[in-house]
């Protein structure tokens, strides 16, 4: 019978904790707190395949046992590939289901096969006609899961609905001693002969200092081969370099700051062919440096199966317009001649590198620093109050102005 449905979630939600590497450790644990006297049923007979030319169907040599002491009356023998690979055929006693991808667990197809039939104890049986697969275009790091039950397993309730196969029904035969295996459940790597591309994207900024500005980068797997991380294995790596001049109000998740750059890793360990990761900046433009640049590049990180490597870097390019942030060509400091802040906005010229829009007398440098000496915007808002020491030098300076006027008027008299 289908397992209840109650006990469906829990299992997901028990594969969606443990992960691959959970379900590898359950592979390798023997039935310890088996009952001694019920059926133990064990999967094997398998080993790792290598070399699979995508487009080549191949056979999946499996063999079932029960290492109990009481007669399993009947088994379902479950497989499950990964989205590199497909089923070839489907026998009449079997069922596949297509399932979506969830839980950090990649797209797969399943195919669950029901034999009813004694399996005694100590016995090897074999399907007297082995599942066959196929590999797909996309091929690449794929993985088979076995799983053996005494009751039906179910469908996945996150896949399409399961159909009935069509080919001529098989049984399980007697098969020789010693491929017997270990465990209820084992996963098998399935390794294909193919590359994948991987790309980047730059982008073309335009703004104005004291502007934030929006970038947008990306990462693209062209294909033709899916890539799918082993477990513990870093996914591939980005590196985004922003152009100088510039400061990152704020960064996507997937994005760590790295020296002057971000390092920007996967939303998830399997990256589909033609899948693409989107990174989303902020980027403040403090200040105007001529012919900034800045860059995004994969990591150095050996990718063995990416041969193209003309496409592993992009520029990214900034266009500050405008004459800055000041808006007046003859701010109080900053003259045209660039002495105390010219037009290469060395300390706040024509450019207005050291006063934002937002109004502040100074801003914030691409390192983070403040740079002071900016000039004061020409709204009001943005004006800043003459107060204390400042306000009397006003004054007397007004003074001292009144007094050189009465002496050059008495002087002519």
């Amino acid at each position: 019978m289908p397992m209840p449905s109650h006990n469906r979630h829990g299992s997901r939600a028990a594969v969606a904790a443990l992960g691959a590497a959970g379900l590898i450790a359950l592979a390798a644990a023997p039935a310890a707190f088996a009952d001694e006297t019920a059926p133990d049923l064990v999967v094997g007979g398998i080993e790792p395949i290598d070399g699979v030319q995508p487009g080549s169907i191949f056979d999946l040599p499996v063999t079932v046992a029960n290492k109990g002491t009481e007669v399993a009356e009947k088994v379902w023998v479950t497989y499950a590939v990964t989205r590199g690979l497909d089923f070839a055929e489907v026998p009449s006693n079997c069922r596949a289901q297509q399932v979506r991808s969830y839980d950090e667990m990649p797209e797969r197809w399943t195919v669950a096969c029901g034999y009813d039939q004694a399996v005694e104890p100590g016995v090897v049986y074999t399907p007297e006609r082995p599942l066959r697969v196929k590999a797909l275009d996309r091929a690449f790091n794929d993985e088979l899961l076995l799983r053996v039950d005494e009751n039906d397993p179910g469908a996945d309730e996150n896949g399409f609905p399961p159909m009935a196969g069509t080919a001529p029904a098989v049984k399980l035969v007697e098969g020789q001693a010693g491929g017997e295996g270990s465990a209820r459940v084992v996963i098998v790597p399935i390794t294909s002969v193919n590359t994948a591309d991987y790309q980047v994207t730059g982008a073309a900024l335009k703004g104005r200092v004291g502007e934030t500005v929006p970038m947008k980068v990306e990462f693209i797997n062209a294909g033709p081969a899916w890539v799918m991380a082993k477990v513990g294995e870093r996914t591939a790596r980005v590196m985004v370099t922003p152009p100088a001049g510039t400061s990152v109000v704020k960064a996507p998740g997937f994005c760590k700051a790295k020296g002057d750059a971000y390092e920007c890793g996967m939303s998830q360990r399997a990256l589909n062919e033609g899948g693409r990761e989107t990174y989303a900046f902020q980027l403040k433009i403090d200040k105007r440096v001529p012919h900034t640049k800045g860059s995004v590049a994969l990591s150095t990180d050996a990718r063995p199966a990416d041969p193209d490597k003309s496409n592993d870097k992009a520029d990214i390019t900034l266009d500050v317009t405008g004459g800055g942030s000041t808006g007046s060509p003859g701010g109080s400091t900053g003259g045209a001649d660039g002495s105390t802040g010219g037009a290469d906005g060395s300390t706040g010229g024509a450019d207005g590198s050291t006063g934002g829009a937002d109004g502040g007398a100074s801003s914030t440098g691409g390192d983070g620093t403040a740079v002071n000496g900016g000039h004061l915007a020409e709204t009001g808002s943005s004006a800043l109050p003459i107060t204390g020491v400042a306000a009397a030098a006003v004054v007397t300076g007004a003074g001292m102005l009144v007094i050189v006027r009465r002496r050059r008027a008495q002087s002519r008299n």
